[in-house]
């Protein structure tokens, strides 16, 4: 199971959140008498901690479940695999004569087409049904997921949105906890709906503002994934990568702000590695970053050898023990990075993964589109992995204008083809599009980056600015209205509204300027902004925040909420669907 992060350090007390949704699974689990066996739908592994109370702890997968105990509790998300998973797991256990009682918890809510599958499947029956309304898992100190894996795919190709109802249920809960909050922005048709089912809960069921004084989240940004490998926090790999003799069995490395290296390390960007990067040399970037990070664990080790030279050669206080003491505590991490940067670095120097990157951006760039489509053509033909090909057709479909793409990987990919094509994600447009237009408009793509004195999110990605971040940056700054022209350009609508009993409140239109009354919470802290991804978002897009969150001049701290941490690899597999 994954290390659990530590919170003591969150913008936002998440601290409680995960405490109380604790309690309330000690509850269920004290209710159900004597020894059981609690199967935990693995997404949902990260937000456990310890649990007692005469309780064996398994995660939830295809493999029978070996236990002594006589009582099974699962608890589940609401998706139709996992049926499945628990329907074969009873059905082992009947023909083996094994007499146990079983109880489902599903998280945060049941859904009809589950039960059906339990229907379906002759073991409803033999089922204790209940809920587990965990809404949101707090995966690091300043981001939550809503673990809604389907969310993206469910909304834009099935056109089921109950993701929608829980994402707004989760936000309305952290209102419960932090007070209402005043100003909700949104972008593209998810969003705004959300923001519409959020003002519905608030008339329902009201957070009482007269009671809990200035709101600790001042502004609520919501954006659609669709303008554009690591679960819960860790990262799971062979044993014998990470130098561990498990006979090939696979372990699970914690990677969050609990370690204090890699959040030191995480939000690297490639011109702080190498001034003289420029955005054509883009493709060298991942082989230079990778260089730097093994730099910086060579002078950390290199370091605690002075020191050990130093302990062994003279005399050192207590005070100077215990620091010492402190160091080598994280030689494990120092180990665990060093043959994570060791195994990375075999995937990234590798001509097709560099090879690859520098078209993604040449593509971005709006240049070139004769050599993209004939290097896209170039991977058909070599037959690479479906989705590796699937990556650069959206990203070239999205920017590209008036070009028909390429579909011709057999007919059992229709269905795939047929799902991008509902999402909007591939298509053939009839007419000029509107990429070159929004490019320029939000500068998007930054040629002068200042490497010396960076100042602007592009500084992180080399030169580039993710849409998604630049629209944030404007949403914090200056609200909607002066970009209003330009979101008319992309898909779905958007809003701009201040909540109920806070009309008369001061804007919040004036960030550059000095911090105004409604930046400050209680304590003095910087009041938040919460950025909500509907679709998910990618660990680039957060580092991209938390650079923004620490410019000077910027009055509020930034926490990011999302559907799932996503990548193009995840994001695009969503849509694979095979005849």
């Amino acid at each position: 199971m994954a290390q659990i992060p530590n919170l003591d350090n969150a913008p936002l007390n998440f601290t409680s959140i995960r405490d109380q949704s604790q309690k309330e699974l000690i509850n269920i689990l004290k209710n159900i008498r004597g020894r059981k066996c609690l199967v935990i739908d693995p997404k949902l592994g990260g937000s456990i901690s310890s649990i007692e109370h005469g309780v064996e702890l398994r995660h939830l997968t295809a493999d029978p479940i070996q236990t002594e105990c006589t009582k099974v509790v699962y608890l589940v998300r609401s998706q139709i695999d996992l049926m499945k998973f628990i329907c074969s797991h009873i059905h082992n256990d009947i023909s083996k004569g094994l007499q146990r009682e079983y109880f489902v918890y599903f998280v945060p809510r049941r859904a009809v087409v589950c039960e059906k599958i339990l229907e379906e499947e002759k073991v409803h029956h033999l089922l204790n049904i209940g809920e587990y309304p965990l809404y949101a898992i707090p995966l690091d100190e300043d981001v939550l997921s809503f673990e809604l894996d389907l969310a993206y795919k469910d909304c834009l190709v099935d056109g089921d949105t109950t993701s929608l109802w829980h994402i707004a249920k989760a936000i309305h809960e952290l209102e419960f906890s932090f007070g209402l909050i005043p100003n909700v922005r949104a972008k593209g048709k998810a969003s705004v709906r959300v923001a519409d089912i959020l003002n519905r809960m608030q008339a329902e069921e009201p957070v009482n503002t007269s009671d809990m004084g200035v709101p600790e989240i001042n502004t609520l940004i919501l954006i659609d994934r669709e303008l554009l490998r690591i679960n819960n926090g860790a990262v799971e790999l062979d044993s014998s990568i990470m130098c561990v003799q498990q006979d090939g069995k696979k372990i699970k490395v914690p990677l969050n702000s609990s370690d204090k290296l890699f959040k030191e390390t995480r939000d690297l960007n490639f011109e702080v590695v190498v001034q003289m990067m420029v955005l054509e040399n883009l493709k060298r970037n991942a082989k230079y970053k990778q260089k730097y990070l093994e730099k910086v664990l060579r002078q950390k080790a290199t370091s605690m050898k002075q020191d050990y030279t130093e302990m062994s050669t003279t005399s050192q206080t207590v005070s100077e023990l215990k620091d010492f003491v402190r160091k080598l505590n994280s030689l494990p991490e120092m180990t665990r990075h060093i043959n994570l940067a060791q195994h990375l670095s075999t995937y990234t120097s590798k001509p097709a993964f560099l090879g690859r990157l520098d078209m993604e951006h040449t593509i971005v760039e709006a240049q070139s589109y004769d050599i993209c489509f004939e290097y896209i053509e170039e991977m058909i033909h070599k037959q690479e992995p479906l989705v590796n090909i699937l990556r650069l057709l959206i990203l070239f479909s999205v920017t590209n204008s008036g070009r028909e793409l390429l579909h011709s990987y057999g007919f059992e990919h229709m269905a795939t083809l047929n799902n991008l094509e509902k999402a909007g994600l591939l298509k053939k447009q009839e007419s000029k599009g509107n990429w070159l237009t929004v490019k320029r408009a939000l500068q998007l793509v930054v040629d002068d980056t200042d490497t010396a004195n960076p100042n602007d999110i592009s500084y992180v990605f080399s030169g580039y600015a993710p849409l998604s971040i630049r629209l944030v940056q404007h949403a914090i700054r200056s609200g909607w209205r002066p970009i209003e022209d330009i979101l008319k350009l992309l898909p779905g609508p958007h809003s701009e509204t201040k909540r109920s009993g806070f009309a008369s409140s001061p804007s919040f239109d004036s960030l550059p300027g000095a911090p105004h009354t409604a930046d400050k919470v209680g304590g003095g802290r910087r009041s938040l902004v919460l950025v909500v991804f509907i679709g998910g978002v990618t660990f680039a897009e957060i580092s991209a925040l938390r650079f923004l969150s620490a410019q000077e001049g910027m009055a509020y701290d930034l926490v990011v909420g999302t559907t799932k941490i996503v990548s193009g690899h995840t994001l695009t597999e969503a849509f694979v669907e095979n005849l």
